[in-house]
């Protein structure tokens, strides 16, 4: 397949990141976002960042048309709220609207991909498209193949990341696949170290920068995620895996409670 028409649905910082790398490979977007003003912040956010890396902004945003709705595409790309019943309510709405010959994709990066296919009536045509932000720059998309994904689905998705200039890497669907499943407990294991007083952030930061040759210690890292995504993480990971190793650090979630949430509120870690 070669996907000329894309929908995504969520025009935060990764749904926006999705959309503006589809547009860069040639191929017509339809963005929607529920919330007002999102898909506007989207396509401003698309315009600082083609900006910055020097490609054709014009050319490029031309190709990203605004939606009020869901509409008729060859793929879904889901980047909602990290919310299982946010994220099966829109794949039941997608699953009428859209073609039976279109994918349907979540860009979730914990929640199953088996739980969401099975909501619809074609889950052999249902993955997992996990893209890592900043979308623009980072190579990965972990692909990620639910119990019904079908051969053929898995495999045009696999090309589809190699179009857009990304390295794909296969996963089986278990709680916070691969990269959620060793990120998130280092990232909870610095909030540990931090409630406990064994260094500031800036310390543990360092540590992990210089130390491990990390481009982005793991407090900075968790305040550009967002604590609260962060949060829910490790809830499916703790849920789904039944260990208590993954059980929130309850300075995260303190944070969160008092709406410390990271970049995107202005404060979490650290003051922006």
């Amino acid at each position: 397949m070669k996907f000329e028409h894309v929908l995504v649905v969520g025009a935060g910082q990764m749904g926006g990141g999705i959309a503006q790398v589809i547009a860069a490979s040639g191929r017509r977007v339809s963005l929607h976002d529920p919330y007002p003003g999102a898909v506007e912040r989207g396509l401003e956010a698309m315009r600082k960042s083609l900006t910055k890396l020097g490609a054709d902004v014009e050319e490029t945003l031309a190709r990203v048309e605004r939606v009020d709705d869901l509409v008729e595409a060859d793929l879904l790309i889901e980047a909602i709220v990290e919310d299982q019943s946010e994220k099966e309510a829109l794949f039941r709405r997608a699953d009428d609207l859209l073609p039976e010959t279109a994918i349907l994709a979540s860009n979730t990066s914990s929640i199953p991909i088996t739980s969401i296919a099975a909501v619809t009536r074609r889950p052999e045509r249902v993955i997992g498209m996990h893209f890592f932000n900043p979308v623009p720059v980072l190579r990965l998309v972990e692909v990620i193949r639910a119990v019904q994904t079908s051969d053929d689905t898995a495999a045009a998705i696999v090309q589809l990341a190699r179009d857009l200039g990304k390295e794909p890497a296969e996963v089986r669907d278990f709680p916070g696949f691969v990269s959620n499943r060793i990120l998130m407990p280092f990232i909870n294991e610095a909030a540990y170290a931090l409630m406990e007083g064994v260094a500031e952030p800036e310390a543990i930061d360092t540590i992990a920068k210089l130390g491990f040759a990390h481009p982005m210690g793991p407090l900075a890292l968790a305040d550009l995620i967002g604590l609260d995504t962060c949060v829910a993480i490790m809830e499916v990971l703790h849920n789904g895996l039944g260990n208590p190793k993954y059980a929130p650090c309850p300075l995260l979630r303190q944070y969160v409670q008092a709406g410390r949430l990271g970049r995107k509120s202005g404060r979490g870690f650290y003051a922006y």
